[in-house]
């Protein structure tokens, strides 16, 4: 796995890499550009995790997520943690902490 400075950087280099859909995090699900494309927890894999922590400004505290669809289609998904994440579902709390 690659060390990336910037997360920045880091979804420049997966976009390359082919993860090109952008996902939003939803309460169970992540959700594609198209409102009516959602993966759950069983339908994606998470294939690579960069977590970047902010030094001065906890608001900068990012995990970047490459993420595998069953279907093929490949995405990055953002995802704040800390006093900024989402409520989420328990399903996508064990997903998104398996990696």
């Amino acid at each position: 796995m690659k060390t990336y400075e910037t997360v920045t950087e880091a979804l420049q280099d997966l976009r390359q890499r082919g993860y090109t859909q952008d996902f939003n995090m939803q309460f169970d699900c992540i959700q594609g550009a198209d409102d009516n494309y959602k993966l759950h927890p069983q339908d994606f894999e998470i294939v690579e995790t960069y977590r970047f922590e902010g030094n001065t400004n906890p608001a900068d505290e990012d995990i970047v997520y490459a993420i595998s669809a069953k279907d093929g289609t490949k995405g990055v998904l953002m995802h704040g943690y800390g006093a900024y994440s989402e409520d989420i579902s328990t399903d996508m709390i064990r997903k998104l902490g398996n990696k």
